[in-house]
């Protein structure tokens, strides 16, 4: 008689006894995951420089009993409940569990703050307030709690469960860890399903991928005095116009796709004519095809103001350089709501009371999803406001069921072995 297959519906896994100690787990431990998340706030982590909050995760990790803890070549930490043998391969899984393909659960540890921003945690009635105590401390939290809650209860899982806290997920980080992590020829490319923790929410789902292609365009000229050389090319000059032009590509009602200069700089003094100015050019859309004709629109505009301009400048001057370097490359796509995770998370959602929300956004769950594989991401429960900004803050209402929710969903696309069952 062939075995049962592993209960897949969020109140048959919460039924099982090794699931039902990973719940209590989490509701117990609700005070240790909170100071968790404001010891890790406290240490800095722009993107592409996470060592120091990576080193402590990874200590963390360790502490609460998680296997093959390590980091990987970019700076990548990752950690699993399950035991492993002494054989490992190049990925460093062991060669049994390397025949099964894994369920991963990633968070990233970067955030947008330069070095020296203060990070101190303060609060504010029921608010702890810091940058980057939503996106992503919670995060990295949820993933401890989650560690915490397998190892604690012992549950079996048909597939193995990796957790990974990645690198440069953030800005001009470009997903650099979750990149590394799914290359060419890994283990982790064969992965049953991805799951991003990313922020706080008990609702929304993110199953939709927001691509997204950068541009630095930098103009170079032969400079010179604003009176005696007027009518030598001026890069500002012409970066003024691609702006306005640029701008117009996308209107302000239209929601598939967005642009947006977030940073444009040049010159040495207000009398100078500049001999070289640059901007930063972000292009966003949830199609693929559509970000890459907004792409060709915008560097058709580059190319036209920036001809017209050298054209037009004075006679026995130098000409306009112009150079356009891709800076942030964010793959778009979709995993389909008829997806099994999507079901599971759905399913989740609804058994912690709530109502499932699939939205779009841009996450590491983004590389996973161009690459085929199933995933989301989702938000490690409790409220928050002020992304990306200083005055960020994070509430812990809800905060355990968002953690429940996690667990349901790993667990449902994972599968749970029955009592009693071999392994």
């Amino acid at each position: 008689m062939p075995p049962e297959p592993p209960p897949s519906e969020p109140d048959q896994i919460a039924q099982h006894p090794a699931v039902a100690r990973a719940l209590r787990i989490l509701r117990e431990t609700d005070d240790i995951t909170v100071a968790d998340q404001l010891e890790l706030v406290r240490i800095p982590a722009p993107s592409l420089a996470e060592e120091q909050r990576a080193a402590r995760f990874a200590e963390r990790c360790r502490s609460i009993g998680l296997t093959a803890v390590r980091r990987d070549e970019v700076g990548n930490v990752l950690a699993t409940a399950a035991g492993h043998g002494r054989r490992m391969n190049t990925d460093g899984v062991d060669d049994v569990a390397a025949a099964i393909p894994p369920v991963v659960v990633a968070a990233h540890l970067d955030t947008v703050f330069p070095p020296g921003t203060d990070l101190t945690p303060r609060r504010s009635g029921n608010r702890y307030l810091a940058p980057g105590i939503g996106d992503n401390a919670r995060g990295l939290a949820a993933l401890l709690a989650l560690g915490r809650a397998l190892v604690g209860s012992g549950v079996a899982t048909v597939h193995p469960v990796w957790l990974v806290a990645t690198v440069g997920e953030e800005g001009m980080g470009d997903l650099a860890g979750v990149k590394h992590l799914l290359r060419d020829g890994s283990y982790w490319r064969r992965a049953l399903a991805f799951i991003a923790v990313d922020g706080t929410g008990v609702r929304r789902i993110v199953n939709r991928a927001i691509g997204s292609r950068r541009l630095r365009i930098a103009l170079t000229g032969p400079g010179g005095h604003s009176w005696a050389d007027w009518g030598t090319v001026n890069p500002i000059h012409v970066l003024g116009q691609v702006v306005a032009e640029v701008s117009r590509l996308v209107s302000p009602h239209q929601s598939v796709s967005t642009l947006n200069v977030g940073r444009i700089s040049g010159g040495t003094s207000v009398n100078t004519i500049p001999a070289e100015a640059w901007l930063e050019l972000d292009l966003r859309s949830e199609a693929a095809a559509a970000l890459a004709d907004l792409e060709v629109q915008a560097r058709e505009v580059i190319d036209r103001v920036a001809g017209e301009a050298d054209r037009s400048r004075r006679p026995g001057t130098a000409g306009l350089g112009v150079q356009i370097e891709v800076v942030g490359d964010r793959p778009a796509g979709q995993t389909t709501s008829s997806s099994t995770l999507v079901k599971a998370a759905c399913a989740a959602t609804r058994f912690i009371g709530e109502t499932p929300e699939l939205v779009a956004s841009s996450t590491d769950a983004n590389v996973p999803i161009a690459l085929g594989i199933p995933a989301i991401a989702l938000g490690a429960g409790g409220s928050s406001g002020g992304a990306h900004t200083e005055g960020e803050w994070y509430e812990n209402e809800s905060g355990v069921a968002g953690l429940e929710r996690l667990l349901l969903t790993v667990l449902a696309v994972a599968g749970v072995a029955r009592p009693g069952a071999a392994q």
